[in-house]
């Protein structure tokens, strides 16, 4: 299955993206670190070609950190600078900024070196919708510089910002490749609230979460519904919607209901921490 979504608003965002990149020193690339392959915008590739790069892993505190660790140490064998961040922790930041100003370092010497009057680096913030962009820039700027919102698409028009004397960052909306070819990827992004709930349908992406967590994280399945293994999905909705009173006239489940508590819990950390890609 193939999952059509491109808004006119994220073509028109590349396209921006792309020419502003010669502004840049280098790029600041958002993850999140529950799925930082399915939430890595393959379309960045060609559009950074040999520019330098740093990746950020958002949400730290939601992804399993044994295998976050493990994505960190794999950027960093293969040369690319690589943190995970909490955006409420000022430690975090203080991290980001560091990583930043040595990205920078280098354009800077060369203008230097040049007689040109050095200014501050700059850099370009990119990544999908919702992935923490707005949040992770106010707190470098340490104001609120940029709209935020647990919904795809708060931020849709390009803006400068100066971190303290630091570097200069420009801020751009989420983009989204056209379509995912691999339906897994897809349902990875829907999971952890990425892509729109109206672009796949809640239940199955429900079931797919249910079903992972059977697979890979039973003991968290237990600990959150009170059971690890069940015959079929209906099997398991039917329990957590009796559990959880998702219950319509007769005390029939309604199954909409229990998909938005699924949902709701993983979306918010209740289920655990858990990750949804392995670097192996």
């Amino acid at each position: 299955m193939t999952i059509q979504w491109f808004p006119g608003h994220m073509a028109k965002a590349r396209r921006e993206a792309s020419e502003k990149l010669k502004l840049v020193d280098f790029v600041i690339e958002l993850v999140d670190a529950r799925a930082p392959l399915s939430s890595q915008n393959p379309m960045l590739h060609d559009l950074l070609q040999d520019k330098p790069k740093m990746i950020v892993f958002m949400k730290k505190d939601l992804a399993d950190p044994n295998i976050t660790n493990k994505w960190l140490d794999a950027y960093e064998s293969s040369g690319i600078p690589a943190l995970a961040i909490e955006a409420n922790q000022k430690k975090d930041i203080q991290k980001v900024v560091h990583i930043a100003k040595e990205l920078g370092k280098e354009k800077i010497e060369k203008l230097r070196a040049k007689g040109v009057r050095p200014r501050a680096s700059r850099a370009m913030i990119l990544g999908i919708p919702n992935v923490g962009k707005s949040t992770l820039i106010n707190r470098l700027a340490n104001k609120k510089a940029a709209k935020t919102g647990d919904k795809p698409g708060v931020t849709t028009a390009q803006q400068w910002i100066k971190v303290k004397k630091e570097f200069e960052l420009l801020d751009t909306p989420g983009i989204l490749w056209p379509k995912f070819e691999d339906e897994e990827v897809g349902y990875r992004l829907a999971s952890i609230g990425t892509i729109k709930d109206q672009i796949l349908p809640k239940e199955d992406v429900a079931a797919y979460i249910l079903d992972y967590l059977k697979e890979n994280y039973p003991a968290l399945l237990e600990k959150r519904y009170g059971f690890s293994e069940y015959e079929d999905i209906m099997e398991a909705f039917e329990k957590i919607g009796m559990k959880r009173g998702c219950l319509e006239s007769g005390g029939v489940v309604n199954f909409e209901k229990t998909s938005d508590v699924i949902l709701q819990d993983l979306r918010t950390g209740k289920t655990g921490l858990i990750s949804f890609e392995r670097p192996e």
